[in-house]
Order: C-alpha cells, then structure tokens, then sequence
C-alpha cells in the first residue's frame, strides 16, 4: 500500500510509516504546496496512493462526489506528529489495510477508528 501524506502533516510522517512497511511520500515531493484539495486527490487516485490527512475536507469530497477513491485515512486528534499517534495510525493500518486497498474512508481519533467503505452514500 502506497500513501500519500498531505501539506497538512509533517514531512516525518514519512520515515515513521516507511518503518512500520508502508510505501509514503510527502505531497511536496510530488505536486505544488499550494494544491488544492481536489489536485492531491487526482493524483492519488492516477497514482494508486491512500491519503493520508487530517484535513476534513477529504472525507467531505469523497461524501460529495460519490467517489469510489482514492483512500482517505484521516486523524481527527488535536497533536497529529508522529510521537503522540504513530502507534495509533500503524495499527489502523494494520486492521483496515484490505479496506483501504478496495476504497474506504478511515476516521481515527485517541478512542476508537472507524471505516466506511466507498463510494459513500
């Protein structure tokens, strides 16, 4: 499974999620900082790549367009560096990976992880 992490997370996302196995790169590696949200969505779903965020907005046009990708995997926690929830994002990893390969949108916060497989509707 590739990821793509977004602006929005720090660049050590992705020596943490290369550690734990998973193939990642950071957006400003691939596209302009300044991209929207619908750019880094065309380029991960053409790139086969799950984002990996903490930007609501995914989930949001993933709801709208009724989309069946890319993968989203969202945090919803107040402190998203890699120290406070890497163990938290791994597992989530671990648990929903066929989901995630197949379309789904994973919410994670300090309590609980949560999947819901796409296109939403």
């Amino acid at each position: 499974m590739k990821l793509l992490v977004d602006m929005n997370l720090s660049p050590e996302w992705v020596a943490v999620l290369k550690q734990a196995g998973w193939e990642a790169i950071h957006w400003s590696k691939v596209g302009n900082h300044r991209a929207d949200d619908s750019e880094i969505m065309a380029w991960a779903r053409q790139n086969g790549h799950v984002v990996f965020t903490h930007d609501l907005d995914f989930g949001s046009m993933l709801a709208l367009s009724q989309a069946a990708g890319p993968s989203v995997i969202q945090i919803r926690t107040q402190d998203v560096t890699p120290v406070a929830v890497g163990k938290l994002v791994a597992g989530a990893l671990r648990q929903f990976e066929s989901e995630l390969e197949k379309g789904a949108l994973i919410v994670l916060d300090e309590s609980r992880a949560r999947a819901r497989i796409l296109p939403l509707g």
